[in-house]
């Protein structure tokens, strides 16, 4: 019937459901049926509760780990970025130190439940944790400490794996140096937050710092940082000192090698040393620099410096000759020769034998401040400017009189850096120039000013020379690569004097002598006799034969083809020492 409802087409409505609505559509399973206005009210109650409970049960999650005010704590942290440095490679770019992810256990003691129980368990996995002390701090109510820097990655699982409360990690970047104590001396070391302290670590510090004043990163990790050092130069040189230094039982030993015409160091080491990797492990003496840092009296290495200004000077010349018949008088000094030949000597003649006498007589006629000139222009008097922060300033005499003239021409009254000196060696041997040293890879020469001529130096590589064939440096020399020195011993400054049993001994040397490409200075703090010194602790007796066992191994790694006579012959002819080339033949 029209406009009549059928029983199966009336509906009851829930209070505020429309009055009218269309009839169901009825299906098998309800699909396509549109929600109303109540259950669409539900679900959004439902979905609110959800929310409310989630962020109740994420806050509770949040304050069983980092405790109930750690935001702040937590922002300080994350706010300093482990500091990344860069790598550092010797100059063949075999790597010396480099960066690795590594964490760091941390603690809230305000969400550490049970203290005592929590160190407790903590020391089962780190075993050298002070419990007791641990337990103090954990129940101290600070908000941020350090449990334990640097976790290996077998300890942080067995932390994390404990589920202690109040306990959470930080990623950290970590130092480490894959060859050890090898190259120590040059590298430095960094602290536990990696802050560069010493070596070319604080140097690359001081440089990024310098860059940060105009606004550029602290450090650029796709940077390497290339040293002048060669690793297996480095290595061999350390291991020859260490054998030197245990033969003679010596305090101390330094070893330098220098490239003559770039001022390269490509090996240095001052022994005892220590492994960068723990350096706190060592005792301090042995984190001193002795080769940049320490200035000693170097002794009759001293003589090198001396004759080739009075050569250059004009003032002496080759053929002088100087009375060392008897000891010399100097106030109330008297100066003594060590190896005495008690008879005029020419000017060969007194730096081959070492005389002490001749030696103060040559540098009396180039007199005082001609002298000094020529020392301040080698560099002995003024602290080198060198990338490593560890830089030694030299001791010299005030007011400078004629006693100082006369000892600092063979090394006593003054002392230095032995880098000073194996600079000094460089200079008299690469044709006079000035060499500034450096640790970092250079490409080409750095040759800096005049200091003597090309001809005084041409001498002076003969007179070297002389010294190892036929003089105090013979156990210096080396088949297939000659090498030139020479020797210094002096004894130890105490007390106001000086002690006749204290030495420090050390061997100036290029080599090789034919065509002079590196300089090296090798020397000994207080070594001793042995049955093969015959009593002996000076300088032609130690430092001259490691000296030569350095040689051998290192000329071939850094690529030195061996000498032949006749080529070692023609030096000796541009030297024009005819007495020595005629006594060769």
């Amino acid at each position: 019937m029209i406009g009549r409802r059928t029983p199966s087409q009336t509906r009851f409505l829930l209070p505020g459901c429309d009055a009218i609505a269309k009839p169901r559509q009825a299906t098998r399973s309800g699909a396509g049926r549109g929600r109303t206005p109540s259950e669409r009210r539900i679900t959004l109650a439902i979905a609110v509760f959800a929310a409310c409970f989630a962020l109740v049960g994420a806050r509770l999650v949040g304050l069983a780990i980092i405790g109930g005010d750690g935001s702040s704590r937590v922002a300080a942290i994350d706010s300093a970025a482990p500091i990344q440095r860069p790598d550092i490679v010797d100059r063949n770019g075999q790597v010396m130190a480099t960066d690795i992810g590594t964490a760091s256990l941390y603690a809230d003691s305000r969400s550490i439940i049970d203290p005592a129980e929590t160190a407790r368990q903590l020391a089962t996995v780190l075993p050298d944790l002070d419990v007791a002390d641990m337990t103090a701090k954990f129940a101290s109510g600070r908000a941020f400490m350090w449990v334990e820097r640097d976790l290996a990655p077998r300890q942080q699982y067995a932390v994390h794996y404990l589920g202690l409360p109040g306990l959470d990690f930080r990623n950290e970047r970590k130092r480490v140096y894959p060859n050890g104590k090898t190259g120590a001396s040059v590298l430095g070391m960094v602290d536990i937050d990696n802050n560069g302290t010493a070596g070319i670590e604080r140097y690359m510090d001081r440089v990024l710092a310098r860059q940060d004043e105009f606004g550029a990163p602290r450090f650029d990790r796709n940077r390497t940082v290339m040293l002048s050092i060669d690793l297996k130069a480095q290595h061999a040189l350390t291991d020859e000192l260490e054998k030197g230094m245990a033969e003679f039982k010596a305090m101390a030993a330094v070893g330098i090698i220098m490239d003559v015409h770039t001022g390269e160091v490509v090996a240095m080491t001052s022994l005892p040393d220590y492994d960068p990797n723990d350096p706190m492990a060592a005792p301090e003496t042995a984190r001193f620099n002795r080769a940049t840092l320490g200035v000693y009296e170097m002794g009759s290495v001293f003589k090198a410096v001396t004759l080739a200004a009075a050569l250059d000077s004009g003032k002496v010349g080759l053929d002088g000759h100087f009375d060392a018949s008897q000891p010399m008088q100097v106030a109330r000094f008297k100066i003594h020769d060590f190896h005495a030949q008690n008879r005029w000597l020419s000017v060969p003649e007194v730096f081959v034998h070492s005389s002490n006498i001749g030696t103060a007589k040559i540098a009396l006629q180039l007199g005082g401040d001609v002298h000094r000139e020529y020392l301040r222009r080698f560099g002995m008097l003024t602290q080198p400017q060198i990338e490593l922060p560890e830089a030694g300033s030299p001791l010299t005499p005030a007011p400078w009189t004629e006693l100082s003239t006369i000892t600092t021409s063979y090394g006593h009254g003054i002392a230095v850096t032995p880098l000073q000196v194996v600079s000094a060696v460089a200079t008299i041997v690469n044709g006079g120039f000035k060499v500034e040293p450096t640790f970092l890879r250079r490409n080409e020469a750095q040759l800096g000013a005049r200091v003597i001529s090309t001809e005084v130096s041409q001498t002076m590589r003969g007179l070297l020379r002389m010294v190892v064939a036929e003089g105090t440096g013979r156990k210096a020399d080396v088949p297939g690569y000659p090498v030139m020195g020479k020797t210094g011993t002096a004894e130890k400054a105490e007390n106001g004097g000086y002690a006749r049993n204290k030495l420090i001994t050390s061997f100036i040397s290029a080599f090789p002598a034919n065509d002079p490409r590196y300089a090296m200075i090798v020397m000994f703090d207080e070594p001793k006799v042995t049955k093969d010194t015959f009593g002996y602790a000076t300088a032609g007796w130690n430092a001259a034969p490691v000296t030569a066992r350095v040689v051998a191994r290192v000329a071939p790694l850094l690529g030195l083809r061996p000498a032949t006579k006749p080529q070692e012959l023609e030096m000796l002819r541009e030297a024009k020492l005819v007495s020595f080339e005629a006594g060769g033949q």
